[in-house]
């Protein structure tokens, strides 16, 4: 079998073979000391009684939306198992994932924090992206808060909360073992892209099959009941995290026929391949269900079996609107059944809101912790036994400032029965009474101002809190002005640098430069000043389009040199804005948003038009003023490529402008630089 395990950098190390599915793996086990209490954590309740506390195992759907099993109420997919264990269980009607996508939710399940909170926002993407996010090890997860109290912990599956896929496994930033899994076994070793379900895997190339046609779901399972009965004797907690059913679907295709037979087989929303694939993930929840019970653990574990986001497919999730990378119920909105033989009521539907968040605090707390103040989450416990206090739950909040397919970055809160949206790029508000209207069809934020300016208000409260993006210029003090240029002076702080052979006419005349050609012309203007600080905002009046070409664009940003900057751009001829990082000559856009939603919406042709670049760290944020205020465009990340958090590296660069075009003339007013 295959389990990264480092040397040293875990309690145990597992050494094991090759073995048939679902059999027991032989292993040895070699025992470390135990691990003292983590400085972020109290320990113990003072005065309880030390006995065993109980196992978690979580199981995670990939892409899975609320109505595909026959628990919510799907009469085409077979999920026999997963019912059982909702008719044997509780049941969550109103169970939310943390994020739209898969990467800040995973990120939110092992923190039980907020996504913001841990960095993660949006998916992670290949190595070849312009950043290189990834779960900081300084953020506390699971093995920090469980170790205390003698859990060993393990990952079975998907990581996603790293973009670096080459060295060694544990040394690469983010991984499992740098947050203190003691074992992870079956971890994508390359980026998962649209995925793969069938051995040999591409993005786990050094994992040898346990049997011939393997799938990988199938193998998932084998291997959660071996992790499962190699430390019966001890509390563990296992996320089993599948990589099915995301894209592109797969399954094995004798069980694809037997479901391209059933009636309303070619019916929307039914798809043959998806069902297919959830039943061997059903098969995969009734294995550990049966190995929980075979070795007596069943009363003694809590399975909860839940999604990282609402179905990619949106004609499955109605009644619900949206899917997968929207706030609106159909991507957010996602399964969680719980099951413990007398340890979690039997055949209760509960409607209380609950989160991903939710699931470490609850865990803690079964462990006889104290969740505290240090999470966002709260322990829903008291929910799933029925004893105590019902817990108090307060707003939900969701931050994605991002684009996808056709999604603009927006927010999301919801307070009781209601949920208020909040759009980034122009403040649209629109409130839902989820308790009438689950399928969020109509907008009554009119009706009740009262209430969503209240609901605004804690959103944006919340937004300013996790601290996801940099105020605009002109909302917060940037006390240090480094540059105030309305070249009045000619360009004798300014270096021209051509990008392209053809360095056209360059001007200067009333405090305005100009730029003419006739042929393709890339100019950057550096100037003398180096931001100062890694948080900054430079400003860019531009002046005037005096043709309208097909490249007539402005940029405004950093530059070392006419092969190293990062810039971001409108092009008048589109109404078009981007970013353009360049490293060693070499342009960099993989791992890009698609910023194309943003086509035809910018204007900076009008009197007092600005165009801002607001440099945070190693992401840099584009704002516009088209005559209204400012405006959040997108934001990028570069830290793979171009960290201007560090120093030494932003003391090589200077603010710069640049233009861009084939035939005409534009000018720029002048450019304003200050520093926080």
């Amino acid at each position: 079998m295959s389990s990264h395990a480092p040397a040293g950098a875990t309690r145990r190390r597992f050494i094991g073979g090759v073995s048939g599915a679902g059999a027991a793996v032989a292993a040895q086990l070699a025992a470390a000391p135990p691990a003292a209490p983590h400085p972020r954590d109290p320990g113990p309740r003072p005065g309880r009684p030390r006995r065993r506390p109980p196992n978690i195992v979580v199981v995670t759907v990939d892409d899975l939306g609320l109505y595909e099993l026959g628990a919510y109420g799907n009469t085409f997919n077979e999920t026999p198992r997963i019912d059982r264990l909702a008719r044997e269980g509780t049941l969550f009607t109103d169970a939310y994932a943390a994020a739209p996508l898969c990467s800040p939710t995973r990120a939110a399940l092992v923190t039980g924090r907020y996504p913001a909170r841990t960095g993660i926002t949006d998916f992670l993407r290949g190595e070849n992206a312009a950043g290189d996010k990834h779960l900081s090890p300084s953020v506390p997860t699971v093995p920090d808060v469980l170790r205390p109290y003698g859990y060993t912990t393990g990952l079975i599956g998907k990581w996603h909360l790293t973009e670096t896929y080459s060295g060694p496994y544990e040394q690469r930033p983010g991984n499992p073992y740098a947050h203190g899994f003691d074992e992870v076994i079956a971890s994508e070793q390359k980026y998962i892209a649209d995925g793969d379900y069938f051995h040999p895997y591409f993005f786990m190339p050094d994992l040898p099959a346990r049997e011939p046609g393997e799938h990988l779901t199938d193998r998932l399972a084998a291997e959660a009941a071996d992790y499962i009965t190699r430390h019966r004797d001890e509390p563990f907690f296992l996320h089993v995290s599948n990589y099915a059913v995301h894209t592109a679907l797969d399954a094995p295709a004798d069980l694809v026929a037997e479901y391209e037979a059933k009636p309303g087989a070619d019916a929307p929303p039914n798809r043959p391949v998806l069902a297919a694939m959830l039943e061997r993930v059903d098969a995969q929840v009734g294995l550990i269900a049966d190995t929980l019970a075979r070795l007596g653990l069943d009363r003694d574990t809590l399975l909860l079996v839940t999604a990282d986001n609402g179905g990619a497919h949106r004609p499955a999730n109605a009644p619900l609107r949206g899917g997968k990378g929207e706030l609106y119920e159909g991507g957010i909105r996602v399964p969680l059944i719980a099951h413990r033989p007398g340890g979690v009521r039997a055949g209760h539907r509960e409607a209380t809101p609950v989160s991903t968040i939710d699931i470490l605090p609850t865990a803690l707390d079964l462990a006889g912790g104290r969740p505290g103040g240090r999470f966002d989450g709260i322990s829903i416990a008291p929910l799933l036994t029925g004893a105590g206090r019902r817990p108090e739950r307060g707003e939900l909040f969701w931050v994605y400032p991002h684009f996808i397919g056709r999604t603009h970055p927006h927010a999301a809160v919801r307070s009781g029965r209601h949920k208020l949206v909040r759009y980034f790029r122009d403040g649209r508000t629109e409130l839902y009474d989820l308790a009438h209207d689950p399928g969020e069809t109509t907008d009554i934020a009119a009706r009740h101002p009262g209430l969503t300016r209240a609901l605004r208000a804690r959103l944006e409260a919340h937004i300013a809190d996790v601290g996801v993006l940099p105020a605009p210029p002109g909302a917060r003090a940037y006390p240090v002005t480094e540059l105030e240029e309305t070249f009045d002076g000619g360009l004798a702080r300014w270096s021209v640098l051509p990008v392209t052979p053809d360095a056209g006419t360059v001007a200067v005349e009333g405090g305005r430069l100009s730029v003419s050609a006739r042929r393709m012309t890339h100019l950057v203007f550096r100037s003398d000043v180096a931001p100062g600080s890694d948080e900054a905002v430079a400003v860019l009046a531009p002046g005037a389009f005096a043709e309208a070409g097909t490249q007539d664009t402005v940029f405004v940003g950093v530059a070392q040199d006419a092969a190293n900057y990062l810039l971001f751009r409108y092009h008048n001829g589109l109404h078009r804005v981007g970013w353009d990082l360049r490293v060693g000559g070499r342009l960099i856009t993989a791992g890009a948003e698609p910023l194309d939603n943003l086509d035809g919406t910018v204007d900076l042709t009008g009197p007092g038009a600005r165009f801002a670049f607001v440099l945070r760290g190693t992401a840099a944020t584009a704002y516009a003023d088209q005559g209204r205020g400012w405006e959040y465009l997108f934001t990028a990340d570069t830290g793979g490529a171009l960290d201007l958090s560090d120093p030494v590296v932003r003391a090589r660069y200077r603010w710069a402008a640049s233009v861009r075009l084939d035939d005409g003339t534009v000018s720029l007013d002048g450019l304003t630089a200050h520093r926080a």
